[in-house]
């Protein structure tokens, strides 16, 4: 099939190129030229496309490629399928379990929970809403599929801060000291970026299944905050003690950015059993192996 893939040299899409090159299909990835590719994708058989596809006519061009598969990771799925939904068989989004608001349950199912606390978010899940209920009306079929935090080499990982930091990693290779709020802990489940690549591919693969539908994307399981902090210890090979203050004081003096503590607060541990009844979906990795498989990643490049 002709695919076009909008964040094809991002963190997933890093692993999902080279999957889509090996079954055959024919890849063209749109960008606006200023993301770095990963040393590790080999790109030489991708074809590129410079194209801004939140600016609606910028993105008109790519009604000129007769592209069956559209894939959206950086979310800029609605002004795409405005334009191509009558052209292309099928639009798939990257959605975030985020979206669905604070838990209620867990796992966590396809499904609101709580109003998402995050304006971006809560807005592309109603772009996604309006998707899913135009899904199959056109010629396209639209699926969205949800991931919690994202893991494995290509980017840095979820630390103890909730947070993406060199600093932070570097601060915990080294044995210091880790803050946490006080009181019962959430549930967290870093997935490798390489198995949320895999569930892209096999919604693609089984439109039948996948259209007019969301899919949580994860790990067979999840640890509290305190379990990553001894995954890190043994990654790292050191102790790495943890203080303890009352929550008022961690999210007012320790750390104040919501995005940040939200990973501490709310549950983000998807229900999976969907996409693996209806596409077949398995993990390869466990939390472990993905945060493991993003801190060897990190040492390679030198990052920490």
């Amino acid at each position: 099939m002709k695919v076009l893939v909008i964040g094809g040299t991002g963190h997933v899409g890093a692993f999902l190129v080279p999957e889509l090159i090996e079954q055959g299909h024919e890849v063209y990835i749109a960008t606006r030229g200023n993301t770095a590719k990963k040393s590790f994708t080999d790109y030489t058989k991708v074809n590129f496309i410079t194209c801004d596809t939140k600016d609606p006519e910028d993105a008109k061009k790519l009604l000129n490629y007769g592209f069956e598969v559209v894939i959206d990771m950086p979310g800029s799925a609605y002004d795409v399928w405005n334009i191509l939904k009558n052209d292309i068989r099928h639009l798939i989004a990257c959605g975030s379990l985020w979206m669905f608001g604070n838990p209620r349950v867990i796992p966590t199912p396809e499904a609101p929970q709580n109003d998402c606390p995050f304006a971006v978010y809560a807005e592309r899940f109603g772009y996604i809403q309006k998707m899913l209920k135009e899904s199959g009306k056109y010629k396209a079929v639209f699926t969205a599929i949800m991931p919690p935090n994202i893991s494995g080499p290509g980017k840095i990982p979820i630390d103890t801060m909730g947070g993406r930091s060199a600093e932070v990693h570097k601060n915990l290779m080294q044995g210091k000291p880790v803050i946490l709020p006080e009181g019962p802990e959430c549930i967290i489940s870093p997935c490798d970026a390489s198995d949320i690549a895999h569930l892209f591919v096999l919604a693609m693969n089984n439109p039948a299944a996948a259209g007019g539908e969301i899919f949580n994307v994860g790990s067979e399981y999840g640890f509290t905050v305190s379990q990553m902090v001894e995954v890190f210890e043994k990654i790292h090979g050191v102790k790495i003690p943890i203080e303890r203050v009352t929550w008022e004081k961690y999210i007012t003096e320790i750390n104040p950015n919501q995005s940040a503590w939200w990973h501490f607060y709310a549950h983000m541990l998807p229900d999976i059993t969907k996409a693996k009844t209806l596409l077949g979906y398995k993990p390869k990795f466990t939390p472990e192996e993905a945060l493991t498989r993003a801190v060897d990643w990190m040492k390679q490049e030198g990052i920490i």
